[in-house]
């Protein structure tokens, strides 16, 4: 059998592809190495973190946010163990959710390793080390990233074990709740899982190379993120990097050296769990590109805007390629080359791909930050407003936070929306839509939004682009 398409990879990037393929009429297959499909994002990545994020929340809330609306309740008591059956059950039901909508549009799978066996061929190697090979006449290179490795002042690399040493896998599933947690980066796993833990009782301090947390974001949506984190109980050690992790003794912690990026001065901080936080790198060892000839840059598949690659039948999708590691960014390339395969012209729009920190007040941003606008010489005009003037978000006592618009001074285009607030993962849909059309901040601020809702602050920040915000 010839197939149409073989998918290497069951992510985001690679079920949607795969998915969409055979809806377009494409004879198609997909290689997965691990036992479950939906890789990282939906194992031990989006889905679980989500699934903690919100139940510590919940802990949280009911320690310290019910008594000012009026309920009272007991100090609440931990069931980890409960928590991290919630995780596993949502985790259960999305990866067999991957695996019916597979069988429902009839995508062939196979388990094993995948690699590149010359023109048009996949080979898949199983656990048991037997191999068969897949003719097929494209092939969709969809394997994602793994943790980026961490190295030492010596240049060795620090040991994960996922019990001490931890990547965000083992810190989804910590047996107890650590006194003291080391996250070395503060960008968005680190403060997400940081977050997990600090709700449940952990002092947490976070190690951060650069001047500030959340690199890429808007610089003032990140400084007043980074307030309102210490506010509720972190620590930052930012221009810091880490020299050294040592485990002291059997059930004794982890010492982590640092030192100020300049070489200044250095410190030493002890630990009973370290988080390894500081990035992910694409997964492109072994599947045969080299062999084939595909072209690669510090690691990432080289591809042309039709995400093909220079060897004739291959493309690549989602973390292996150029752009945010996103598992909706990737969702959209993988529509978008299988719309191509199948004669449609499947198009993404890099410059409205939005980005979420699910800690609670939310971080949300999609387009330009101000500080991209005035690296790129844009004159535009910036229009904000709080949350603590949102009726809406006074009842709910969720004030924390603002929203600000950029738009193009001359054509009052929108080109970057930022949000820092509760829901503000749900709001910067709007942004999205809004920015999808080319809309401008009058579009949307003549667009009548229900009254109460947090809504209205997007609304509000949008008349604020030209000076006339009403409640403020």
């Amino acid at each position: 059998m010839t197939y149409d398409l073989v998918v290497i990879g069951s992510g985001p990037g690679g079920y949607v592809c795969a998915i969409r393929a055979a809806q377009l009429g494409l004879k198609t297959a997909v290689v997965e190495k691990d036992p479950t499909y939906g890789g990282t994002c939906l194992n031990v990545g989006c889905i679980p973190s989500k699934a903690l994020l919100h139940a510590s929340h919940m802990f949280e809330e009911a320690g310290h946010g019910l008594a000012p609306l009026g309920v009272i309740v007991d100090p609440p008591k931990l069931d980890l163990a409960a928590m991290m059956r919630h995780k596993n059950e949502t985790v259960g039901a999305n990866v067999n959710g991957v695996a019916f909508l597979f069988k429902k549009n009839k995508v062939v799978a196979y388990r094993g390793v995948g690699r590149l066996a010359g023109a048009g061929k996949v080979e898949v190697t199983g656990a048991d080390g037997a191999s068969q090979t897949i003719e097929t006449k494209n092939i969709v290179i969809a394997t994602g990233s793994a943790v980026a490795p961490l190295r030492d002042a010596s240049g060795a690399e620090i040991q994960i074990d996922e019990k001490v040493v931890v990547s965000s896998t083992g810190a989804l599933s910590l047996e107890k709740v650590p006194q003291r947690l080391i996250v070395i980066g503060a960008g968005v796993i680190g403060l997400e899982l940081g977050s997990v833990w600090r709700r449940l009782g952990a002092q947490v301090t976070a190690i951060e190379y650069l001047d500030r947390v959340l690199p890429g974001f808007d610089f003032e949506v990140a400084s007043r993120f980074q307030k309102l984190l210490e506010k509720q109980g972190f620590a930052f050690k930012l221009s810091s990097k880490v020299t050294g992790v040592a485990r002291e003794g059997e059930g004794e912690g982890v010492v982590v050296s640092y030192s100020s990026v300049d070489g200044a001065t250095s410190d030493k901080v002890t630990a009973d769990v370290v988080l390894v936080a500081t990035g992910r790198t694409p997964y492109t060892q072994a599947l045969g590109l080299e062999e084939a000839g595909v072209a690669l840059e510090r690691g990432r598949v080289i591809i042309d805007d039709h995400f093909a690659t220079n060897i004739p039948g291959v493309y690549a999708i989602g973390d292996v390629v150029r752009g945010p590691m996103l598992a909706h960014k990737a969702e959209d390339e993988g529509v978008a080359v299988a719309e191509i395969l199948a004669g449609q012209a499947g198009h993404v729009n890099y410059n409205v791909i939005p980005s979420v920190v699910y800690t609670m007040p939310e971080v949300a941003s999609v387009g330009v930050t101000e500080e991209d606008a005035k690296a790129k010489g844009l004159n535009v005009a910036i229009g904000k407003f709080p949350f603590s003037a949102n009726g809406r978000a006074r009842s709910m006592r969720e004030t924390d936070g603002f929203v600000k618009f950029i738009a193009d001074a001359a054509t009052d285009r929108v080109v970057g929306v930022h949000i820092l607030g509760a829901g503000a993962g749900e709001l910067i849909a709007e942004a999205a839509v809004l920015m999808e059309f080319s809309g401008s901040s009058e579009d949307l601020a003549r667009t009548c939004h229900a009254h109460p809702t947090m809504s209205e602050a997007m609304k509000e920040a949008a008349l604020a682009v030209a000076k006339r915000a009403i409640h403020i």
